[in-house]
C-alpha cells in the first residue's frame, strides 16, 4: 500500500508546483528506487489529461564514468536533446541510492561529461525564460540518503515529507501562505542594489541593480523556502568563506573559500576535494556567480548533505556558481550551477544600499 504521504506528494507536484495542464508534455525522471513516487505523479498527470513520459535512472552513472571514453563522455544523446526541445513540464526525482557511488572517479571525467550538456541545458532554460517550459526537483526518501543525513529510514522520511509540508491538512494552502509572507523580501530587496555580506571569514560585495528577486514557495524546489537573485556579472568583491561541505556528484568539497574580484573568482581553495573544485571552475563562466540567495525554511533544522533541503535551511545563505537565471535578468552561462552554504545565524549580517536588513539569520523586514 502507497504510503499516503507519497500520494499527497505526487500531487502537490503536479497540480501546483507545475501545475501541469491538458496536453503538454510532461517528463519525469527518477531512479528506479523512487518508483512508488513516480508512479503516483505519472496517474496525476494522467488525470490532469497530460501526457507523461518516463525515464528512469538504472543507475548505471558509476559504470558510464567508469569505462567511458573521452568521445563517449562528449557525446550528447538525442533522446536527451528531443526532451531539452520538445519537453512542456520536466519533473526530476532526487533520489540517491548510494551518494558516494562517485566518490574514486576522476573528475577531469565529469567535468567532461558536464561541459558536454551546456548547450540542452542552455536550450531549455532559454524555452523557459520564454514561458514554452516549466520544470520542478523534488525528493523521495531513500535509506542511502537517510545515511548520509544520520537517520533511520523512518526519521528521515519524517524529515522529508513534514519538510515538503506534506504532513499539514491542505499543503497548497500553506505554501501559499509562505508565498505571501516572503513577497515582502522580495519587493524590499528588488529596489536595491548593492548588497553587502559580512560574517565569518567573509566580506563580499555585489550589485543587484535591475535584477528580479525570485520568491521560491514550492514551485521549482520542494521543499521550497528561499529568496535569491543572480548578481550583476562583473560586480562580485571580495571573499566568502562557506561553513557547510560543498556537494558536487556525489563528492564532498569541504571548507571552501572563493575570492571575487570585478566579478571573477581570482583564488579558490577547499581543505578536502580541492582538485574537484579546481576541475569545476575550468568549466566555462562557472567562474562567476550565477546566484545569491537567502534560506527562509526554519522548519529544516539540519544539514543533510542534500541541497534540495540544506540551502533552504533558515538562518543560511548560498551562492551558486555558473549559470544564473535570465528571468532574475542574469546573463551568466555555463553548464555548471552549483550551490554553496554558509550558515549565517551568528555574527551574519546583509546590508542593502547600506541598510541593515539581516542580521543573525533572521530578516529585519
Amino acid at each position: 500500500m502507497t504510503d499516503h504521504r507519497v500520494e499527497k506528494l505526487a500531487n502537490l507536484c503536479v497540480h501546483y508546483s507545475v501545475n501541469a495542464k491538458p496536453k503538454e508534455k510532461v517528463v519525469i525522471q527518477g531512479n528506479v528506487a523512487a518508483y512508488p513516487l513516480i508512479h503516483e505523479i505519472y496517474k496525476e498527470c494522467l488525470l490532469s489529461d497530460a501526457y507523461p513520459m518516463v525515464l528512469a535512472d538504472l543507475d548505471l552513472d558509476y559504470t558510464y564514468y567508469r569505462y567511458a571514453k573521452e568521445h563517449q563522455l562528449k557525446f550528447v544523446s538525442p533522446f536527451a536533446r528531443v526532451v531539452a526541445e520538445q519537453a512542456d513540464v520536466r519533473i526530476a526525482i532526487r533520489c540517491e541510492p548510494n551518494p558516494k557511488r562517485l566518490t574514486n572517479i576522476d573528475s577531469a571525467k565529469i567535468k567532461t561529461r558536464t561541459a558536454a550538456g551546456r548547450e540542452l541545458s542552455e536550450t531549455f532554460y532559454k524555452r523557459e525564460a520564454e514561458g514554452k517550459a516549466r520544470w520542478t526537483l523534488l525528493p523521495y526518501p531513500v535509506s542511502g540518503q537517510a545515511q548520509e543525513a544520520t537517520m533511520s529510514l523512518t526519521e528521515y522520511e519524517n524529515f522529508v515529507y513534514s519538510s515538503c509540508l506534506v504532513d499539514k491538512k491542505d499543503p497548497i494552502a500553506e505554501w501559499k501562505k509562505i508565498r505571501q509572507q516572503q513577497e515582502k523580501i522580495c519587493k524590499f530587496l528588488d529596489q536595491a542594489s548593492g548588497i553587502h555580506v559580512l560574517g565569518e571569514d567573509t566580506d563580499l560585495t555585489f550589485n543587484v541593480k535591475g535584477r528580479k528577486w525570485m520568491n521560491c514557495s514550492g514551485d521549482k524546489n520542494m521543499p521550497d523556502g528561499e529568496v535569491f537573485t543572480s548578481p550583476i556579472e562583473n560586480s562580485t568583491n571580495g571573499e566568502i568563506r562557506f561553513t557547510f561541505p560543498g556537494i558536487m556528484f556525489g563528492k564532498e568539497i569541504e571548507d571552501v573559500t572563493l575570492t571575487f574580484k570585478k566579478g571573477k573568482v581570482v583564488k579558490a581553495t577547499a581543505a578536502k576535494g580541492n582538485d574537484l573544485l579546481q576541475q569545476i571552475l575550468e568549466i566555462q563562466g562557472a567562474d562567476r556567480l550565477g546566484e545569491a540567495a537567502i534560506g527562509t525554511n526554519y522548519a529544516i533544522k539540519r544539514f543533510t548533505k542534500n541541497m534540495l533541503f540544506d540551502e533552504k535551511i533558515g538562518g543560511t545563505i548560498h551562492m551558486a556558481i555558473g549559470n544564473s537565471f535570465s528571468y532574475t535578468g542574469g546573463l551568466n552561462k555555463s553548464a555548471v550551477h552549483w550551490d554553496i552554504l554558509k550558515d549565517m545565524k551568528k555574527d551574519g549580517e546583509i546590508y542593502a544600499d547600506g541598510k541593515l536588513f539581516y542580521k543573525n539569520g533572521k530578516s529585519l523586514i
